[in-house]
């Protein structure tokens, strides 16, 4: 949040990816954050550049793989031309060289498979004028603002016993004080809050502290295909750290 004369403003928002299901997922998490608005999105580096140089967003979220000019070399031409605009990375790439490069230029860093739970946190400790690295970027040249990472994955025998096992999941995480993002199509989106309301969780101030997210994804080939993304890597990540993975 960008405050102004005591007065809170609008944070507008430059989101640079290629991955079309990856820039509506990204922009559904903040459409409901007033605070945060998209006011662009870009497919290629020289065309985040182009609407950098043009919009000068408050916040640029930038992926490194791109077409027509790369994350890093695009962020260095938005840091001449926009020097006001925050830069963070949004980024499957794990090498811990191109990670030091980003950070030399942008404020923060998020490996992709941890945005559900770190986006928030990173956006804000850049905007505070911090530097954020995801925890998918241990090491220990990496010292920065980190959030713990579990990743656990279950299988359900039907709907009900996997809307029923979800809302005690979310349930407990936020009596915990934890935040949750939870990716669902709507009818299982407003099976859990159900659910969750007649265990006596109040949804409604949740949503509003932005503790519990609940997200809509649309059915269909290329959201099956970010979800297995997702899922694969975060079983990768998991079994890298030693955590332990459970399938059924």
């Amino acid at each position: 949040m960008i405050v102004s004369g005591g007065r809170s403003m609008v944070v507008r928002v430059l989101v640079v990816d290629d991955y079309q299901p990856w820039l509506r997922f990204i922009g559904s998490m903040l459409d409901g954050v007033w605070e945060l608005q998209v006011i662009a999105e870009a497919s290629g580096g020289r065309e985040a550049v182009q609407k950098a140089v043009q919009l000068q967003p408050d916040l640029i979220l930038l992926d490194i793989g791109l077409p027509t000019l790369d994350g890093i070399e695009a962020a260095r031409q938005i840091r001449e031309h926009s020097p006001d605009s925050k830069i963070l990375f949004v980024s499957e790439q794990r090498a811990k060289d191109v990670i030091s490069e980003a950070l030399s230029i942008g404020s923060g860093y998020v490996i992709k498979s941890c945005a559900p739970r770190e986006l928030f946190p990173a956006i804000k400790t850049v905007l505070a004028g911090g530097r954020f690295v995801s925890s998918g970027a241990n090491g220990p040249n990496f010292n920065d603002q980190t959030v713990e990472n579990r990743h656990e994955v279950n299988c359900f025998p039907d709907e009900a016993t996997f809307l029923d096992g979800f809302a005690r999941f979310v349930a407990t995480s936020l009596k915990k004080g934890s935040a949750v993002v939870t990716l669902s199509s709507e009818p299982h989106r407003l099976g859990i809050v159900q659910r969750l309301k007649s265990e006596g969780v109040d949804v409604t101030t949740a949503i509003e502290q932005q503790r519990y997210l609940p997200l809509d994804i649309p059915d269909g080939f290329q959201t099956f295909q970010f979800a297995e993304h997702l899922a694969t890597d975060a079983v990768k990540a998991a079994r890298e750290r030693n955590l332990r993975v459970g399938v059924g």
